[in-house]
């Protein structure tokens, strides 16, 4: 997939089921643009939830990978349909090149401006700035001053309460994980209530 086409914000499916999974994307009708959504390798069956639903949605929407660690990694998700592999931490060299030739997006994460810089260098796509709440929303701002103008994501610690003045400090990107949505609603799979939460944050945000 190209950058240009990736949505500002990515939803992070973490030790979710496949069915608490499918209602999210089911609930992401209509949002497709907006979001994407990532399930992290360390969520039990990941694999096989990222290739039932690529297979279920994957012409609407863009799915990737989370927790993405090792050039190991890389592949399975890959082979598993994933369009982007999201990290925890830096990507080794082969990592972003498996990427780059398989035409996925690499989100290595980093923290400090010489990792952030050492990314983009070996050919990320984006660098997800992990944890951002401990870094807080101005360390975008002020990472760009002498670096210029980069496609950073915002994740850790991202919630509604935040997104805006994360975005107001120009990151490009946010990924949200459990706070996205209320709990209830994912148990009981309230398809209409996830929706509703997917609208509030984009009408925050825009």
């Amino acid at each position: 997939m190209r950058l240009e086409e990736y949505p500002k914000l990515t939803i992070i499916m973490r030790g979710y089921s496949f069915n608490q999974s499918e209602a999210i994307l089911k609930a992401m009708e209509g949002f497709e643009k907006d979001y994407a959504v990532e399930m992290t390798l360390n969520t039990e069956n990941a694999l096989e939830n990222i290739k039932k639903l690529t297979e279920e949605f994957g012409d609407k929407i863009n799915i990737g990978a989370g927790t993405v660690r090792t050039l190991t990694d890389a592949k399975a998700a890959y082979e598993a349909g994933a369009k982007f592999l999201l990290g925890p931490h830096v990507f080794t060299k082969e990592m972003l090149a498996f990427a780059n030739e398989k035409n996925i997006l690499a989100i290595p994460a980093a923290m400090t401006p010489s990792e952030v810089d050492q990314m983009f260098k070996n050919g990320a796509d984006i660098v997800k700035i992990f944890p951002a709440a401990v870094v807080s929303p101005r360390f975008f701002k002020d990472i760009q001053a002498p670096l210029g103008k980069l496609p950073l994501m915002g994740v850790g610690g991202v919630s509604a309460d935040n997104a805006k003045d994360f975005f107001d400090n120009q990151a490009t990107y946010l990924g949200l994980g459990s706070g996205m949505f209320n709990e209830e609603d994912i148990k009981t799979l309230n398809v209409s209530n996830l929706a509703k939460s997917l609208q509030s944050l984009l009408e925050i945000v825009k």
